[in-house]
């Protein structure tokens, strides 16, 4: 198992595909974009699938999240979804995506094996969106949650994070907008993970001011109170049900006692924590043909020097120096 020195047990792994993005949202890159890792430097398709089973076969995991950057982005990711789906026992696979080129993908990512996905959206005004993410491509992740919904990728979801300024008063609407459609709405509070370090405390939409906004139109009852285990996500069920909308507020209500995740980046380094201020390095063991052993044995032992939270609530808290993009959701 993927235990550390807190008892927590790893059995949830995201794997970032790459670093590069098609959007510039405003709370992780700047305008111009990132210098992207250079192709030598990114896992091959056949070592990200080698390191997926070094991890389900033995290690434990049992949930399997592909993220980026934007892993649509990643020419062989049809493949690595199928050939992870065969891993016996076979994992829970999802997707994290921006939801642009869904609409072509969907129906051949749940064929090779995908379970679900989750779709960024933070506006319904195609003006705002494009004032947020520097592209004019609200139509088409709306076209993308669509067509992930016909192919069975559900429960879809879709997450959202308010700016102040821009979409602050958009989450009753986002809502009712989620429940129309079927999909499962999860808020999150802005996290400092941008390229350019301007994140702020003070100023930001946290989960309190988000539930004040909804019960403005909807009532809320929380699901499972005390039983979240290591969802990141408080879940409230919205007018008695059956739909829900859920809460991740890292920043005011961090969960990092239940937390059960171990992160893989593009380039191949372990991170124990999205705010990780160290990573150990899968790459270089692979490439040196050290065998699966080794491979588990690294992997364990980066993971039991897990730290027992995010720190964000350390004054002397400083943020990583790699962003969101390059780190994976």
């Amino acid at each position: 198992m993927l235990i550390d020195t807190y008892g927590r047990v790893a059995t949830d792994l995201r794997v970032s595909l790459t670093d590069r993005c098609n959007l510039r949202c405003t709370y992780c890159m700047p305008e111009e974009g990132l210098s992207w890792l250079a192709k030598p430097d990114l896992l091959t398709d056949e070592e990200i699938v080698r390191l997926v089973r070094v991890a389900v076969t033995t290690l434990g995991v049992t949930e399997v999240r592909f993220t980026g950057g934007e892993p649509l982005l990643r020419p062989g990711l049809t493949g690595i979804v199928q050939e992870c789906a065969a891993l016996a026992p076979r994992p829970q696979l999802s997707l994290t995506t921006n939801g642009i080129g869904l609409a072509r993908t969907a129906g051949a990512l749940k064929e090779a094996g995908l379970d679900r996905v989750n779709v960024s959206l933070d506006t319904l005004r195609p003006e705002v969106f494009k004032t947020l993410t520097r592209r004019d491509r609200h139509k088409d992740v709306l076209a993308g949650l669509a067509a992930a919904h016909e192919a069975g990728l559900t429960p879809v979801k879709v997450n959202s994070v308010l700016m102040p300024g821009h979409n602050a008063d958009e989450a009753p609407d986002l809502l009712a907008w989620a429940v129309e459609h079927g999909y499962e709405l999860r808020f999150i509070e802005q996290m400092p993970l941008d390229a350019q370090h301007g994140w702020k405390r003070e100023g930001m939409i946290t989960a309190g001011d988000i539930l004040a906004s909804l019960r403005t139109r909807f009532s809320l009852t929380e699901e499972g109170a005390g039983e979240r285990g290591s969802a990141p996500a408080e879940r409230w069920l919205v007018d008695g049900g059956p739909y829900r909308v859920g809460v991740i507020a890292s920043v005011t209500r961090p969960f990092c006692a239940a937390c059960d995740r171990t992160r893989l980046t593009a380039d191949g380094q372990i991170r124990t924590c999205l705010f990780a201020s160290e990573e150990t390095d899968l790459r270089a063991a692979l490439r040196s043909g050290a065998p699966d052993e080794e491979i588990a044995r690294i992997w364990r032992q980066a993971m039991w020097g897990k730290k027992a939270g995010s720190g964000l609530d350390d004054p002397s808290f400083l943020q990583p120096q790699r962003p969101m993009s390059a780190i994976g959701g």
